[in-house]
Order: structure tokens, then C-alpha cells, then sequence
């Protein structure tokens, strides 16, 4: 699945183009029993239910597709759990024994210590035909029915006083179980290119640099894959571990490779076109760690330790997965700091030039200035001690010593 088909599904999870028919959930409470199963009719619910529960199952189809959002497969030499969810599909949420089997697997399966609500979602999509432009047709191509699935954290609210309208006095309030944005789910079947695709389940993960990978190989029967948060982690880690976690340059270090990278990807994609995924194998890795500065021996090394990690095709990091935004616009940061203090630097040998100590700047005050602003420099008393006044507009600042202040 890409973007434009999980788009396309999650545009439909409103109230007016809803076609969601059945609803089922299990509640479940941190000694992981079964407090409460349901089943419903989605569109009986009122409206104010409806609108909870198709926000939460627009959830899990939300994020990145390659970090929240990922497709597994299923196993070609293993299809019993396929064969359980093609049966919880099939069944339309309406077999109280294929459900509750279904429960017992996420249960003995999702590693959380607290409450949570399993929720299950059956709709069916009518899929229209679309011209080789992207127009819709009235026409339809097949009918894709799925199932969503959505696992919710339950916590209790907050402790706080409130005002007790029957008693008319300010007290405690009762705290009541809440039911969280979903953490973890999945959709199945896949729909690839705009298809089912029984083979497929896609998975989402609130939290992609530490997913339920537990979940995804046991309840679901799945290999799990890395998340992009995951590999931009484990591509650090081995960095870190090769050049030493208590070398005083690390974060210089750090910040010169993801430099690299960042020219590496503003090269491809000047030649192939923005947006291109760009495939990062180990001997492209040692590459560009070479650019970054780090020794042929060390990148090296580090290619090596990528290449055991990711040695799957589909768990290949793109430049784009190992790119770290943070460590890039610190590294902005700090080379604006940099010319900062060479600017400073330059206006000391000017004092000196000047025969102004220093080391004493209080004795003196030098203003560097545009000419236009030149001539909005006056003097005045404030407070019976005469002042230089330079006026500033709204996007302008002013810097002291080489330190830009708010004014």
C-alpha cells in the first residue's frame, strides 16, 4: 500500500461517507482479562459515538508509510494465521467464537502493562474505476471489504477538583477510565494498488522506534520489518559504537556524516527528480561516511555492521530513512554560531586597531551600522543619563558582542 491508497481509505472514515456495518471491541484490564466484549451495528450508534470511533479508526491509518504505516507478509510456507484472519474478515465481526479467539491472541501476544480497549472495524468499499488521469467513474472495479483493527490505551483521568452542581460545592471529581488514540492496528487485507490483496496485512505503530513487533509475529503471524525511526536508530548506534561513545567529537562527527548524506540525497535528486528514493547499500554507506570525514578503516567497518543488520532488500534503508533532521539544523546552528564568533573575532583586531582595550569594552562603545539606519541614530536623557538611541523595526535585531539580543 502507498500513500494514495491509505489517502484514499481514510477519506471515507467520515459520517457522511461512512459504510462501516459492524463494530466489535474487547476490553481488557492490566491482569489481561476480559472485563467486557460488544458488538454493534456502527451506524445504530449516536452520532457522538460514531464520530469517537471513526476517529480512532483514522488513526490507525494515519502517518508515514515506511514508519507508522508498514506492509508485512504473510509467510509463503506458513498460512494458518492468514487462514484466521481471512475467517475473522469473512465473518463480518458476527462469529462470537472467531472473535473471541482472536482476543485471546492479542491478549497472550500485546506486551502492555495497563488497560486497553481492542477494537474491530468491518466495512465494505465499493471501488469506483479511475481514468488513466485520476478521474473517479461511476463505474465499479470490485468491492474490497476489511477489516481494521485498533488497540487503544484505557487510562484514568487525571485527579482534580471541579465544582458538584447537586451538591453546589467544589470537590474531588470522580475519575473516569479514558479511552486513548489507538497506539497499535492494522488493516486487512492489503489494499495494493487499489486492490485486495490477501497476502499482505498493513500494520500501524504510534510509536515506530519501539513498534509491538511481539504483536505483528504472534497474533498476526507475520516477519516483522524495521521501521524508518528504527533504522535511522540502529544506522546511529553503529556509528557511535565505532567511533566511541566518549569521543569529544562525537556530535561533530555525527553532524558531518548526516552533512554528507544530505549532499548525497541533493545529488540524486538533482539528477533523478525531488522526492526520489534514493537506496542506501553498505558499499554507498562506506562512501559516504568517507565523505563525512570518518577513516576508510572505521566506515569500513561501520558498512559492515549495516550490511548484517539490514540484509533484506525490504528492510534496505533509503538516504531519506538515515537522514536526521535534528542533527541537521543543529549543525545549521552551529555554523551560524561559528561565523558568529569569527565576526567577533574580526571586530576585536578592529578595536585593537582602534587603540580600544578589549578587555575593558565598557569604556567604549563601537556601533557597526547600515547607512540607513545611520541616520536614525540620535541621543537622549533617560532617567538624567544620556543615552545612545538606535531604533529597531519589527524584523530587526541587534547584536552585542557578538550575542544576537531580543529587544
Amino acid at each position: 500500500m502507498e500513500k494514495k491508497e491509505v489517502l484514499e481509505l481514510k477519506r471515507r472514515l467520515k459520517k457522511e461517507t461512512c459504510t462501516i456495518s459492524k463494530l466489535a471491541g474487547c476490553y481488557v484490564n492490566s491482569s489481561k482479562e476480559k472485563v467486557v466484549t460488544f458488538t454493534d451495528d456502527f451506524l445504530s450508534l449516536s452520532d457522538d459515538e460514531i464520530f469517537k470511533y471513526l476517529e480512532i479508526a483514522g488513526k490507525t491509518l494515519s502517518g508515514t508509510v515506511g514508519n507508522n504505516l508498514l506492509e508485512l507478509a504473510f509467510p509463503e510456507d506458513e498460512d494458518a494465521m492468514q487462514k484466521s484472519m481471512m475467517a475473522l474478515k469473512n465473518s463480518k465481526l458476527s462469529d462470537d467464537a472467531i472473535l473471541d479467539s482472536f482476543y485471546d491472541s492479542v491478549i497472550s501476544s500485546f506486551s502492555y502493562t495497563g488497560h486497553y480497549l481492542i477494537l474491530l472495524f468491518y466495512d465494505i468499499y465499493d471501488v469506483p474505476k479511475k481514468t488513466t488521469d485520476g478521474m473517479k467513474l461511476d463505474e465499479s472495479e470490485e468491492v474490497y471489504d476489511y477489516i481494521i483493527c485498533s488497540i487503544c490505551p484505557v487510562r484514568l483521568t487525571k485527579p482534580g477538583l471541579g465544582y458538584i452542581e447537586d451538591e453546589k460545592k467544589i470537590a474531588p471529581l470522580i475519575r473516569d477510565w479514558i479511552v486513548d488514540a489507538t497506539d497499535t492496528g492494522f488493516i486487512y487485507p492489503a489494499f495494493s494498488e487499489r486492490s485486495t490483496d490477501i497476502h499482505h496485512i498493513m500494520v500501524y505503530s504510534k510509536k515506530p522506534a519501539d513498534p509491538h513487533k511481539e504483536f505483528w509475529e504472534a497474533a498476526l503471524g507475520c516477519k516483522s520489518r524495521y521501521t524508518a525511526a528504527e533504522k535511522k536508530g540502529a544506522f546511529s548506534n553503529m556509528i557511535i559504537s565505532r567511533v566511541g561513545p566518549e569521543n569529544e567529537d562525537l556530535d561533530d562527527i555525527m553532524a558531518d556524516v548526516h552533512e554528507a548524506i544530505a549532499i548525497h540525497i541533493g545529488h540524486e535528486e538533482a539528477i533523478h527528480g525531488e522526492g526520489t528514493v534514493i537506496p542506501m547499500p553498505a558499499d554507498t554507506v562506506q562512501e559516504v561516511l568517507t565523505e563525512g570525514g570518518l577513516s576508510e578503516e572505521k566506515a569500513k567497518r561501520i558498512s559492515e555492521d549495516y550490511e548484517k543488520v539490514f540484509n533484506e532488500d525490504e528492510d534496505l534503508p533509503t538516504a531519506q530513512d538515515l537522514l536526521d533532521g535534528k542533527i541537521i539544523k543543529n549543525n545549521d546552528l552551529r555554523a551560524e554560531k561559528r561565523e558568529l564568533q569569527k565576526e567577533v573575532v574580526a571586530l576585536n583586531e578592529k578595536l585593537k586597531e582602534l587603540g580600544v582595550d578589549e578587555g575593558t569594552p565598557e569604556v567604549a562603545v563601537v556601533l557597526r551600522v547600515s547607512e540607513e539606519k545611520e541616520e536614525e541614530i540620535r541621543t537622549q536623557f533617560v532617567d538624567g543619563r544620556r543615552c545612545i538611541v538606535i531604533p529597531l523595526e519589527d524584523d530587526e535585531t541587534a547584536s552585542i558582542n557578538g550575542h544576537i539580543e531580543n529587544m
